[in-house]
């Protein structure tokens, strides 16, 4: 089945039909759903690629940032998403992250804790599960480097410190700053958190590569352990 003759598209005016309104007027004339159903291609028998695409985006409440939230077992449950159309929507999405991220000017310089939440946006937002990272700088506080350390659940992810600083080492890191998402929204530290970031900040005395920060992300808000005066 192809797009064009899915649902009730047939019947649309040539122009009001999503790839060939892409064609006539320019990307930026289509809507998200319009978009969307691009990749999604076909629709069912009583249901377009356009109609899909809002049922999709209506659950989300029409926000491209909780839809690129959803995995693509998420995407699946959809009526008319199979695997291979939701991996579809999750690779688009994972291009206009990355297209964020290759925007950003080289070598930023970190200054304050705000600089580096800024810095680890493109690759902590959306995520639905745990990850911990650390931001390498050298001794201008200028980012050499983020390094994905561990990813894991809802609720939790492992910190190795002989990985971490393995990683510091290995790219000639003079700092670093360390960061851990909690997708619940809760920016609470937990004691395990300021256990580990204990540790952690004794390692790099040792080292001499200090650990400068400990930031917890989400997605609207951090909080810094340097910024509270715990670490």
């Amino acid at each position: 089945m192809t797009y064009e003759t899915s649902g009730k598209i047939q019947s649309w005016a040539e122009e009001d039909r999503p790839r060939e309104k892409l064609m006539l007027k320019g990307k930026a004339a289509l809507s998200d759903a319009e978009l969307i159903a691009i990749l999604i291609n076909a629709g069912t028998v009583d249901l377009t690629a356009v109609d899909i695409a809002k049922i999709i985006l209506k659950s989300v409440g029409n926000n491209l940032n909780d839809l690129a939230r959803l995995s693509i077992k998420d995407l699946s449950k959809f009526r008319g998403i199979g695997e291979a159309r939701a991996i579809a929507i999750v690779a688009a999405l994972e291009l206009g992250r990355r297209r964020k991220e290759q925007d950003r000017p080289q070598r930023a310089r970190i200054t304050c804790s705000r600089d580096a939440y800024n810095e680890m946006i493109p690759h902590l937002i959306d995520k639905p599960h745990e990850e911990f990272w650390i931001l390498l700088m050298n001794r201008a506080n200028e980012v050499l480097r983020p390094v994905l350390i561990s990813a894991g659940g809802v609720s939790g992810t492992v910190a190795d410190p002989k990985i971490i600083f393995k990683q510091a080492i290995e790219y000639l890191a003079s700092s670093m700053i360390l960061f851990h998402n909690h997708p619940s929204g809760n920016l609470t530290p937990s004691q395990a958190d300021k256990d580990l970031t204990r540790k952690l900040k004794d390692a790099g005395r040792l080292l001499d590569i200090p650990v400068l920060d400990h930031l917890i992300f989400t997605d609207k808000a951090y909080y810094s352990f340097a910024d509270e005066g715990i670490l």
